[in-house]
C-alpha cells in the first residue's frame, strides 16, 4: 500500500495507564523462577498491581509412592500396628517439610515485594503442579501470569519445562515467559520485538507492547514475515509425476508466474500494510517504532531475528491470523517460540482492530455485488483480502466499494485466475529474458523493482537501489570457475558458477541440500537473476543450515557421480541398481538398462518413486521379463498415469481419456484384484490405511 492515514490507537489512554492489575508468580527457587519474581515485582511497583506468589508443593505424589514401597520395609516395620504409625509419621513429616520449603520460597518474595510497597499475597497448595496452578488461574483471574521456562527438574538439554509449556498452552490470560536469565554485569536490554501479522491478535501484542514500553522506556521494533518458498518446492517435489491432463488441471508454469509477478509481491505488500499501521498506532502514543519485513518461515525468521538483535522482550499474539477466532492454545508459530526463543517471550490475548480498520468497517459500505463476490474467496484469507479492499478504498476516498474495486485490490494484491492474464505474463518474462536488462533492487527490503530505473520501491517505499547488470554476472562468473546451466522443474533456465554449486553440495544433509537449492532457485527467479553466484547461494545455505560457510567447503570438489554397478546388500536380496544425485538408493531384484534407469531417478525420491518402481517390477514379473527397459519402464508409468485420471475423474476434476487397457485376464496388472471387485477401491482403501 503506498499511503497510509493516520491512524489512533482505540483505547487511547488506556495502554497507558494500569495495563495489569493482578499478576501471578508461581516460585520454586530455580533461576528462571528467581528472575520471573524480579520481574513480577517490577510490574507490579510499574502499575500498582497487586502480586500473587505460588508454589505447588506434591505431599499426595510422596504419600502414594510411599505406599507403593512399603513392601520393601523391614519386617518389623510391617506389622500392622507399626506400619499405621510409620505412615502418620512419614505423612506429618513430608507435608510439614513441603510446607515449610513452600513458606520459605514466598516469604522471599514478600521480602522483595515489600522492599518495593508492591501489595501481595501467597499461597500454598498440594497437588500436580500444573493442575493446580491452572485452576487458580481460571478462580481467581489474574490478568498475567510469569513464570519460567525451566524448573528446577532442567537438564542440559531441557528446552522448556512440563509445568511452564502445560500452564501456557492451556492459559486464558496472558503468560510472561522468562527464557533468558541475565549474567552477572550484563547490561539490561532495551528492545521489545512485536510480531505483526495483520490480525487482531498482533494489534492487541502491539497494545500491550506500547504500555510496557512507555513505562520502562524501552524501544519497539514491528516485524513481519510472509513466506515466498513454498509453493516452488511443493511444485517441485510432485511435477514430474502427474499426467498430462492433471498437469493441464494444475497449470504449474502459469501458476509460478503469478506467484512470482502477483501473489509474492502482494503478499510483501499486504505485510508491509500492516508494519506501516502498526507504527503509526505507535507513533500517535509517543513511541517511535522501526520495522522489519522479512520473507521466509515465520517462526523461523523470528527466531533469528531476535537471536541477532536479542531483545528484552518479544510479544505475540497468542494465535495468528490463519487461526480460527475460537482456537485454544497457541498457534503454530507461538508454539515454537515458546521453546526455542532465547528471549523472555509474552503471549497476549488482547485483541486490537486499528482505527483506520474499525472506521472503514463502521462507514464504509459494500454493494450486493461485491459482498457476493468476497463470498467465493477462501476463509483461510478471507480477512486479509477485505483490509486490504478496506485500506484501498480509503486510499482512495471511497464510500461505497463496488465489484469494479474488488476488482483492482484483487489485481494488485491477490492471484487473477484468467488465461489472458496468465498469457500476458509468460510473453512479459520471455521479452525481459531475451533483452537481459539490468535489474534494480531495493536495499533496503531486497525486492526487486519490475522496471528497469525504479524511483521509489513498491513495497517499503525505499528509494535506494543496487543495480545488477549482466556483465557484473558474466564478470563474477568467471572469477567464480565458469556457470553450468540447468534447467528448472517448468522449464526455466538457471546458470550456477562452479563455486556457488561446490557450496550447495557441501551441505551434508540431503534434506537441507534440496531444501537449500529450491530456495535458491526461487529467490533467483524472484531477483530476476539468471546466474546463481557464491554469495547470492551462501546467503541461503547459512541460513538454511545454522552454520556459516566455510572458506574450505567451497573448495572441496563435486560429488562426482555414483558407481551404477549393483552392489549386492546382504541382508536383502534386492541390488543397488544406481544412487541419485541426493544419495538415494534405486534397489532392485531386476537388472535396469541405463535409459530406464535415468527415466525412474526423474520421478521424485521417496513414496513417489518407490510406488512406481513397484507397479513396474510387477508389469515385469507379469510379463516374464528378465531386464528392466525403458519400454517396461514407460509402461509402467501409464498404469500410474491411467490411476491418477481415474482419481481425478472421479472427483470431478477432469475427465480421464480412453486408454488402452493392458490384457490382465480380467486383474488389475499390478495387484491382481479382479476388475469386477473394483480393485481401483481397493487400491484406495489400501493408501488410506497406510496413510493412516
Amino acid at each position: 500500500m503506498s499511503t497510509v492515514p493516520t491512524v489512533v490507537n482505540q483505547t487511547g489512554a488506556g495502554v497507558l495507564g494500569q495495563l495489569y492489575r493482578n499478576i501471578y508468580v508461581p516460585v520454586d527457587n530455580s533461576p528462571h523462577s528467581n528472575r520471573a519474581a524480579q520481574l513480577a515485582v517490577e510490574l507490579g511497583r510499574t502499575f500498582s498491581a497487586t502480586l500473587t506468589g505460588c508454589h505447588v508443593y506434591a505431599a499426595k505424589m510422596h504419600d502414594y509412592r510411599f505406599k507403593q514401597m512399603e513392601y520393601t520395609l523391614p519386617e518389623e516395620y510391617l506389622q500392622e500396628q507399626e506400619l499405621e504409625r510409620q505412615r502418620k509419621i512419614h505423612d506429618s513429616l513430608i507435608t510439614m517439610g513441603l510446607e515449610l520449603i513452600s513458606d520459605c520460597y514466598l516469604k522471599d518474595l514478600q521480602a522483595l515485594c515489600d522492599k518495593a510497597d508492591v501489595e501481595f499475597e501467597s499461597k500454598m497448595m498440594d497437588g500436580k503442579h500444573s493442575e493446580e496452578l491452572l485452576k487458580d488461574m481460571q478462580a481467581s483471574g489474574y490478568d498475567l501470569t510469569i513464570l519460567g521456562a525451566l524448573g528446577i527438574g532442567r537438564v542440559k538439554d531441557s528446552q522448556i519445562g512440563a509445568v511452564c509449556e502445560r500452564v501456557t498452552r492451556k492459559s486464558t490470560n496472558d503468560v510472561w515467559v522468562v527464557k533468558h536469565v541475565p549474567g552477572k554485569n550484563e547490561e539490561e536490554r532495551d528492545t521489545i520485538l512485536v510480531g505483526i501479522d495483520g490480525s487482531p491478535q498482533s494489534f492487541g501484542a502491539l497494545k500491550t507492547a506500547l504500555g510496557l514500553a512507555r513505562q520502562f522506556g524501552k524501544k519497539v521494533e514491528l516485524i513481519g514475515v510472509y513466506d515466498p518458498y513454498l509453493h516452488y518446492s511443493v511444485f517441485k517435489g510432485i511435477v514430474n509425476v502427474l499426467t498430462d491432463q492433471a498437469a493441464k488441471v494444475f497449470r504449474f508454469e502459469e501458476q509460478n508466474q503469478l506467484h512470482e509477478e502477483i501473489i509474492d509481491t502482494g503478499l510483501a505488500q499486504i505485510y508491509q500494510s500492516h508494519l506501516q499501521v502498526a507504527a503509526l498506532m505507535a507513533q500517535q502514543q509517543g513511541v517511535e517504532a522501526s520495522t522489519t519485513l522479512l520473507d521466509g518461515k515465520c517462526f523461523q525468521k523470528v527466531l533469528d531475528h531476535a537471536r541477532k538483535t536479542r531483545p528484552w522482550l518479544v510479544v505475540v499474539g497468542r494465535i495468528g491470523v490463519h487461526s480460527s477466532p475460537d482456537e485454544d492454545g497457541l498457534g503454530s508459530n507461538a508454539e515454537n517460540l515458546l521453546r526455542l526463543c532465547p528471549s523472555d517471550v509474552l503471549f497476549t490475548t488482547a485483541l486490537e482492530h486499528p482505527e483506520l480498520d474499525v472506521k472503514a468497517e463502521e462507514s464504509i459500505h459494500w454493494t450486493p455485488e461485491a459482498e457476493k463476490r468476497m463470498e467465493r474467496v477462501p476463509d483461510m484469507v478471507r480477512n486479509i483480502a477485505r483490509t486490504a479492499i478496506l485500506r484501498l478504498a480509503v486510499e482512495q476516498g471511497h464510500s461505497v466499494i463496488t465489484n469494479s474495486l474488488v476488482t483492482e485490490a484483487m489485481e494488485r494484491f491477490m492471484p487473477k485466475q484468467t488465461s489472458m492474464t496468465t498469457t500476458a505474463l509468460a510473453e512479459a518474462l520471455a521479452i525481459e529474458q531475451a533483452r537481459r536488462q539490468p535489474t534494480a533492487m531495493c536495499r533496503k527490503c531486497g525486492v526487486t523493482s519490475k522496471v528497469a530505473n525504479p524511483v521509489k520501491c513498491s513495497v517499503c517505499g525505499g528509494t535506494d537501489f543496487e543495480v545488477i547488470t549482466p556483465e557484473m554476472l558474466d564478470r563474477i562468473a568467471s572469477m567464480e570457475g565458469g556457470v553450468e546451466e540447468e534447467t528448472t522443474y517448468d522449464g526455466r533456465k538457471l546458470k550456477w558458477t562452479q563455486e556457488a554449486r561446490r557450496a550447495l553440495y557441501s551441505v551434508s544433509d540431503k534434506y537441507q541440500m534440496r531444501r537449500s537449492k529450491a530456495r535458491i532457485e526461487k529467490k533467483a527467479r524472484s531477483s530476476r537473476l539468471e546466474t546463481i553466484t557464491l554469495e547470492f547461494a551462501k546467503s541461503v545455505i547459512d541460513e538454511e543450515t545454522g552454520a556459516a560457510l566455510l572458506p574450505s567447503d567451497v573448495e572441496k570438489p563435486i560429488p562426482a557421480a555414483p558407481d551404477p554397478q549393483p552392489q549386492a546388500q546382504p541382508e536383502d536380496p534386492r541390488q543397488v541398481v544406481a544412487t541419485d544425485a541426493n544419495g538415494n538408493d534405486l534397489l532392485s531384484v531386476y537388472s535396469w538398462t541405463e535409459d530406464a534407469i535415468e527415466r525412474v531417478l526423474r520421478v521424485p525420491s521417496g513414496f513417489m518413486r518407490n510406488s512406481t518402481q513397484q507397479r513396474i517390477e510387477d508389469l515385469a514379473a507379469q510379463r516374464g521379463a528378465e531386464q528392466i527397459d525403458l519400454a517396461l519402464v514407460e509402461d509402467g508409468i501409464e498404469v500410474g498415469k491411467q490411476m491418477m485420471a481415474e482419481m481425478l475423474g472421479q472427483a470431478g476434476m477432469v475427465q480421464p481419456e480412453p486408454q488402452p487397457q493392458p490384457k490382465s485376464e480380467g486383474k488389475c496388472p499390478f495387484s491382481g484384484v479382479p476388475n469386477e471387485a473394483g480393485w481401483m477401491s481397493e487400491m484406495i482403501k489400501k493408501r488410506k490405511e497406510i496413510l493412516d
